[in-house]
């Protein structure tokens, strides 16, 4: 993932709250030998204290045998992304027809060493983990090992622990553009009101903002649309 310095992030918080509120993503595996590489969706908690992500699968999955032959994996998640057409990214001294069009997106990318957890003390643990980010106010049985109702399904999955190596963040929000066209996108992206822009808009904001710019308004812009 290419990464230019204005969409850098400012530092470490900044990637690490939006990672604790985008908890879904994908985790890519190298493929045993002569077989492709595995990418698997699944849900994780991030663990900023511990820098480590927890998952798990079913145990009948065929991402096993490849995990432990390649335990270096990467967990990739990406969101607040939308489309920006290029009339809306034209330079203050250009034609609308000139400016080219691009995609606002935030992506977080964790390098970690996978470690599987069969234990069933281990993987009890880590499942009260999930439970506890996904379900803060609780409302389910507590998971414990052999004790109603989890202890059954238990050999039915096996945990997964990714110690975080490094991280590469990105926040790809205009911030090489001036902040005339800035406020230009961001009042378009208020206006078009469509899937991902209320999202990108903010994140636009907020980086302009810490950038030592004036936050971009609703209003409707002089410049080019």
């Amino acid at each position: 993932m290419l990464i230019h310095p204005w969409d850098a992030p400012g530092d470490d918080t900044e990637w690490q709250e939006w990672l604790a509120a985008h908890d879904f993503g994908q985790l890519a595996v190298n493929g045993s030998a002569g077989e492709p590489p595995w990418v698997q969706p699944l849900h994780f908690a991030y663990d900023p204290a511990r820098r480590e992500a927890v998952t798990h699968l079913a145990r009948p999955h065929p991402i096993w045998s490849a995990l432990l032959d390649s335990p270096t994996v990467l967990l990739s998640v990406v969101d607040d992304y939308t489309f920006i057409p290029g009339p809306w990214q034209a330079g203050e001294d250009q034609p609308p027809e000139h400016g080219v069009p691009t995609s606002f997106y935030a992506a977080v990318q964790l390098r970690c060493t996978a470690h599987v957890v069969d234990d069933p003390e281990a993987k009890a643990a880590l499942l009260q983990r999930q439970l506890a980010h996904f379900q803060p106010d609780g409302g389910s049985a507590p998971v414990v090992a052999e004790a109603a109702p989890y202890g059954r399904q238990l050999p039915g999955i096996r945990g997964l622990r990714l110690e975080v190596l490094d991280v590469r963040a990105k926040f790809k929000y205009g911030g090489k553009r001036s902040e005339a066209v800035q406020h230009r996108i961001s009042a378009r992206l208020a206006e078009r009101d469509g899937p991902g822009d209320a999202a990108a808009r903010r994140h636009q904001q907020r980086r302009l903002a810490a950038a030592g710019g004036s936050a971009p308004t609703a209003s409707r812009s002089n410049g080019t649309r």
